[in-house]
């Protein structure tokens, strides 16, 4: 047991950029390392069965399938983290794109820095490798490495197959199944999202809004776990509705389209009435 009383588990990692096949390899390298469970893109898997967590490819939006993946909506990184500090020490593969995404989901969910990290090189050749890109290049393919009827109760994107996998663990033979997805989304490498073009959103709605005749000024800047401040200085026109009630209705939109577009929360948003229409 660790000091502060949490199973001391025996961390592993799995790199590979995205796209190389990693999900379809994910249960072959984990017997290979011992470890009981598989941490990939949100889910915890143990032997081909989602046991807590919820999958990245679940979201419609690129963003938020990156934040699920990397544990950082609040609740789902906690109901993780209590799950692995619950059970008897054993063996945990975390599914990465680098070192450094491997190392923060460890840090996130409470797990000691993995100690051995197996590359996607080591365990496919380059030619299976170069498929797997074409695969998700061309057609827009993931694995999951569960099966379907598991995958079918929450998924947002098209079921497009399954395949029927055998593994060996700690001289036990099992049985599982993968599923093929296509989520809502396409994304190969990394993602950035410019302060610029979140206020160029944020300018567009707030534009929609009755009694809003201009935008005068939009200052966005990123915050701590890849949330943002606004402050907005608008032109009102005076009508039906308070000044106050405008400004809540701006603040409101704002909030839930710049999290439905991007899964960017606000943390801190003031409202200015720079200047009035008569």
């Amino acid at each position: 047991m660790a000091e502060d009383n949490r199973p001391l588990h025996a961390v592993f990692a799995f790199v590979g950029p995205a796209g190389t096949g990693k999900s379809q390899r994910a249960q072959m390298v984990a017997a290979n390392l011992g470890a009981e469970y598989i941490i990939d893109d949100g889910l915890v898997v143990r032997r081909g069965q989602i046991v807590c967590g919820r999958s990245a490819k679940t979201e419609r939006n690129q963003v938020k399938a990156i934040r699920r993946a990397m544990f950082e909506f609040e609740d789902h990184r906690l109901a993780v983290a209590s799950f692995f500090a619950q059970i008897p020490p054993t063996g945990i593969m975390i599914i990465a794109t680098s070192d450094g995404m491997a190392m923060k989901i460890a840090s996130r969910l409470g797990l000691s820095r993995p100690q051995r990290i197996v590359r996607i090189e080591e365990v496919s050749t380059p030619e299976e490798i170069a498929k797997a890109k074409r695969e998700r290049r061309g057609k827009g393919q993931h694995v999951i490495p569960v099966s379907h009827v598991q995958v079918r109760r929450d998924f947002a994107g098209k079921l497009v197959g399954r395949l029927k996998v055998l593994w060996r663990s700690q001289g036990e033979s099992y049985e599982g199944e993968k599923t093929i997805v296509r989520p809502p989304f396409n994304f190969i490498g990394a993602l950035h999202i410019e302060p610029q073009a979140v206020g160029q959103m944020i300018t567009h709605i707030a534009l929609l809004t009755p009694q809003v005749s201009k935008v005068c000024q939009v200052r966005v800047k990123p915050g701590d776990d890849d949330r943002i401040s606004v402050v907005l200085d608008l032109g009102l026109t005076p009508g039906g509705r308070t000044f106050l009630e405008v400004i809540s209705q701006v603040k409101r939109r704002v909030i839930l389209g710049v999290r439905y577009f991007t899964g960017i929360e606000i943390s801190q948003f003031d409202i200015n009435v720079s200047e009035v229409f008569f």
